[in-house]
């Protein structure tokens, strides 16, 4: 494989498609719990407040396996981690369609499907984008924000329609297949630095650059995060994702097919409009990376942290079919809008060498989160009976981020990063 497709294609467009690839079947596994709560509710007689707390504890992993996995893709590169989460969700999802018990699927599901999808979601999308990107890296950060929306748009009607079809425990395995087999790909295609080409990054006015030793990478590791909890733009960063996190991911991306069901809507039809929500995802995050490389990132996420709570005030008055599926084309729009403009300025502030580790923690921010949302609502609607408090009090939050965003200040820095020698001739 040449470093060039020909004479014209960078291959980081190939180390795109492979990640993008990566991150939808990651996506696609997280949103499948969300799915699965009626049916398990139905099949196994476990209340929602139970299922939706493993569910918790698979966000919460998924979120700090984010630090861990930054770290060590900073070590060992982006396709160490990605073989190594594929396989972890691969194999615990298909043991899982044997589970009999609810410490079976807070294990399998949350522990170790937490654990594998964290190894392979967005900080895996940031540490390749800023490692190989200069020019188009706000664009590239959307493509794999809108993966991961594919996940949810390909992923949540294809398990709606074979569990309906065949049953819970065979759609997982059907799941579990898809991780696997995209291991093939990774193994074969996927490259860790643009250097290992003897390239640099795209758009990028530097030599290509090797560390001079691999151990001084691994020492500054931990001295990065440490740097970084001193800057009050980490913790404003790490706290308007925990409010993206929480009223996205959290509560409509765990809670929308099971409020749609409760509103008299068909388990089809309600993956049919988080689906939708899911295309409408798609066009706003590339929407939204596009506009990254333009506007102030601080700007834009205060207008979709604006636009969310507005919509969330909505939604417990929204229950009709035709009613459900606007609001899943205006959210849909804002879903995970918030990356490409976060990676960014975490980049930006912090320095793209260390965006796997500074990122990741903020990444962890965002799952926990959602993690505490997914919990909370499920206590909410067994205890009153619907979501409707759950709902607005996440509006509220909602406009307390945009509030947020607007104070980080970018000219912050680390310290320099370690020197690197010149690819020899």
């Amino acid at each position: 494989m040449q470093a060039w497709l020909g004479t014209r294609v960078y291959y980081g467009w190939v180390v795109v498609g492979i990640t993008a690839l990566t991150l939808l079947v990651a996506a696609g596994v997280r949103a499948a719990p969300g799915v699965m709560i009626k049916p398990l509710e139905d099949d196994m007689g476990w209340s929602r407040s139970s299922i939706s707390f493993a569910i918790s504890i698979g966000l919460v992993l998924y979120g700090l396996a984010g630090p861990l996995g930054g770290a060590m893709m900073d070590r060992y590169g982006p396709k160490a981690m990605m073989l190594v989460g594929l396989g972890l969700t691969g194999a615990s999802i298909a043991v899982s369609a044997a589970m009999s018990a609810i410490w079976q699927f807070t294990a399998l599901w949350g522990v170790l499907s937490g654990l594998g999808t964290g190894a392979a979601a967005i900080v895996l999308g940031a540490t390749v984008a800023n490692r190989w990107f200069v020019a188009k890296r706000g664009l590239v950060t959307g493509i794999f924000g809108a993966a991961s929306s594919a996940g949810q748009l390909i992923f949540i009607p294809l398990l709606i329609w074979l569990i309906v079809s065949v049953g819970w425990r065979w759609s997982v395995l059907v799941l579990a297949a898809f991780a696997v087999t995209l291991i093939v790909p990774v193994f074969l295609l996927m490259r860790d630095n643009p250097t290992d080409l003897g390239l640099r990054p795209l758009g990028g006015t530097d030599p290509p650059v090797v560390p001079r030793v691999q151990g001084a990478q691994t020492a500054r590791t931990g001295s990065v995060i440490r740097e970084a909890v001193r800057v009050p733009a980490f913790w404003l960063l790490a706290g308007t994702f925990f409010i993206c996190g929480a009223t996205s991911t959290g509560l409509i991306g765990t809670h929308m097919i099971a409020y749609s069901v409760d509103e008299g809507i068909s388990e089809v039809t309600a993956a049919s409009i988080l689906a939708l929500m899911g295309a409408m995802n798609f066009v706003g995050t590339i929407a939204s990376g596009w506009l990254t490389d333009r506007y102030d990132p601080r700007k834009l996420l205060a207008w979709y942290y604006s636009f969310r709570g507005l919509s969330l005030f909505l939604l417990p008055f929204v229950t009709s079919t035709w009613g459900l599926a606007a609001f899943a084309i205006l959210f849909g729009l804002d879903y995970i809008a918030t990356v490409p403009p976060t990676v960014t300025m975490t980049a930006d502030i912090f320095g793209r060498h260390n965006i796997g580790t500074v990122f990741g923690w903020i990444f962890a921010a965002h799952m926990i989160g959602a993690a505490v949302a997914a919990w909370m609502g499920g206590l909410v609607r067994d205890a009153l009976g619907n979501y409707t408090l759950a709902f607005l009090t996440a509006g509220v939050v909602a406009i307390v981020g945009s509030a947020m965003a607007l104070c980080i200040k970018r000219e912050t820095r680390l310290t320099p990063e370690p020197t690197a020698a010149p690819v020899p001739a």
